[in-house]
């Protein structure tokens, strides 16, 4: 295995100023630059995010170090009583290993509320002269250097002490906040040696040779004429002009989009470069983007005929045409589709295709009659930024019940311009015989309130399950305040088993996470019980409003917490055979 190589994320995220050494670190008393960070929404960010705080206090981490992790409820609680004093606290990843996910992850684990950054190429740290972890740095409001070392002295690499006999962070921070002048302002920390990762030569590597048939595994999916990202992939021309920015989204794992813990799973739609595709791609944007020998270019896989991802559908249903407005919060849309089910009508692939995928952002489809209420008990499935068509496996079907009609509730947002969107319903039934029906269980609830600035809103839902199932998979949905969502099984006798943690969740990535068919099963009387994070602070980039009580409701100013698990009966075994003309159960002859 190659070693990992950073060199764009050290060129896109480092410091106004050049790498520091050990000798030109900035010392006690002098004022830092503007430090460069990235948060676990990929965004760059800096100190002046927080806007002017009293006193700031960075403590470097990484996901391996046992001190850090020993010390992290120490720090959780220190946070808790300086928030109110204005005192602003920032976990600083600065470990070439750990992803953003990684960073992400061990604040959910631990359960700590104030933001983990990632400082790529331990850029920061070098300048502030961290070389250990959990090394701290206190900066007062100028952002001058005022203290720099351990936490106290109570945790060891050789062993630990019942109490503290030196409170080191704490002295130093009532000392700046007093405006003493802090007593001992450097210490020596006891902790793990920050390795960064040495700079390299890029090794020539060529876009027919090296690169394309990356991009055509993880890329070309999205990245091509017609397809759901902003730009295509498929050619050296197309990508070249894109090298930059490949560079840096594969750095900082940002593409392809994928915002679950790789600890847990395993899931089979997981999406991710190896650490050697990275590096290539990386290399090739920093030597140059070479074309390489045209001719050795993975040709590219044939696009779908049109825009359904589910084979041809046996029903296609239409809205009419929507008018959209050019601006402001749009409100629900709802609309039934022309058509009734006469009879129990069994779908295998389900695709809801937009016209307008600017203005789109979500939509839900359930079955029912006129008077239909949205709820778990008639959803169906749903549209989402980053998801993907309903494709069941072999022997798995839903059934819509005789009588029903379906229903679209629609999410549409304001493009600046205004906006039409047509929406059609793809069907298409199965060809196998069904022993399995798909169903669905929603931990929700929609009563709560989350209070202005709450950095970490903690919301819980659970449900018992009634019989033995299959899981199939697990999805997330909250909105712009959502932080973190983790899904854990509590079966009976045994210990808690989490299935799926989302540190980083994304309102404009929302992804289903499904398992191998068949391998994922669950007892009767196993509670399911999802932990949902809302973060309704200052740093939130996508807070629409840090003061405001924020409560549940259908727009984006609202919230939603909503954790789903489909399953099917493990026991179930239907022996349906179905009509592929009408999606109907075909009736079986009794022998005379």
């Amino acid at each position: 295995m190659l070693r990992r190589y950073s060199i764009v994320a050290l060129t896109v995220l480092s410091l106004t100023a050049s790498f520091a050494t050990a000798q030109d670190a900035v010392k006690i008393g002098e004022r830092v630059g503007k430090l460069k960070l990235t948060d676990i929404r990929y965004l760059p960010r800096t100190l002046d995010d927080f806007g002017t705080k009293k006193a700031y206090v960075l403590v470097f981490t990484n996901s391996t170090c046992p001190l850090v992790k020993r010390y992290l409820p120490t720090l959780q609680s220190l946070e808790k009583d300086y928030r109110a004093k204005d005192v602003q606290f920032l976990a600083v990843n600065s470990a070439d290993a750990d992803s953003i996910i990684t960073t992400a992850t061990q604040a959910v684990q631990h359960d700590v509320e104030f933001p983990f950054v990632k400082d790529f190429g331990g850029v920061c740290a070098k300048t502030l002269g961290v070389r250990r972890t959990p090394e701290v740095i206190v900066l007062d409001a100028d952002k001058r250097l005022v203290y720099r070392g351990r936490i106290d002295d109570q945790y060891r690499l050789g062993g630990v002490r019942k109490e503290p006999t030196s409170n080191d962070l704490k002295d130093a921070l009532e000392a700046l906040l007093a405006g003493r002048k802090v007593a001992n302002a450097e210490t020596e920390v006891d902790g793990c040696p920050i390795t960064f990762a040495a700079p390299r030569k890029p090794r020539d590597v060529t876009y027919a040779e090296h690169v394309a048939p990356i991009l055509k595994k993880h890329c070309w999916e999205c990245h091509r004429a017609g397809g759901s990202a902003p730009f295509a992939l498929t050619s050296f021309k197309q990508a070249s002009s894109q090298a930059e920015t490949l560079a840096e989204v594969v750095t900082t794992q940002r593409m392809p989009p994928w915002f679950a813990s790789h600890e847990f799973g395993p899931f089979v739609n997981r999406r991710g470069l190896s650490d050697e595709e990275r590096e290539i791609v990386v290399d090739w944007a920093r030597s140059g983007a070479a074309q390489g020998d045209a001719k050795k270019t993975p040709a590219a896989a044939k696009a779908p005929e049109g825009k359904w991802l589910i084979d041809t559908p046996d029903l296609v249903l239409e809205t009419a045409e929507l008018k959209l407005p050019a601006k402001g919060d749009i409100p629900y849309q709802y609309t039934i589709l022309l058509h009734v089910f006469n009879e129990d009508t069994w779908v295998q692939n389900v695709q809801i295709v937009p016209d307008n995928l600017r203005a789109l952002h979500h939509c839900n489809m359930a079955f029912g009659d006129l008077t239909l209420k949205f709820s778990e008990a008639n959803f169906i499935t749903g549209y989402v930024p980053g998801g993907e068509p309903m494709n069941l496996e072999p022997g798995i079907a839903f059934c819509i019940p005789k009588g029903s009609i379906l229903a679209l509730q629609m999410h549409f947002v304001a493009t600046g311009k205004p906006e039409t969107c047509r929406v059609a319903v793809g069907l298409r039934y199965p060809r196998e015989v069904v022993q399995k029906r798909l169903r669905n269980i929603q931990l929700n609830t929609n009563k709560f309130a989350i209070a202005p600035g709450a950095p970490a809103h903690k919301i819980t839902a659970s449900r018992v399950l009634d019989r033995d199932v299959i899981g199939v998979g697990m999805f997330s949905h909250m909105h712009l305040r959502g932080k973190d969502m983790t899904f854990i099984a509590h079966r009976p006798q045994k210990k808690a088993d989490t299935l799926l943690v989302i540190p980083n969740y994304s309102f404009a990535w929302q992804l289903p996470y499904r398992w191998e068919p068949g391998k994922t099963r669950f007892e009767k009387g196993t509670r399911l019980e999802c932990v949902a994070h809302f973060d309704n602070s200052t740093f939130n980039p996508y807070n629409p409003d840090a003061k405001a009580t924020v409560r549940f409701g259908p727009q984006t100013y609202h919230e939603m917490m909503y954790g789903f698990f489909f399953y099917t009966d493990a026991d179930q075994q239907l022996g349906l055979t179905i009509d592929p003309k009408t999606g109907t159960p075909r009736k079986v002859e009794k022998a005379k």
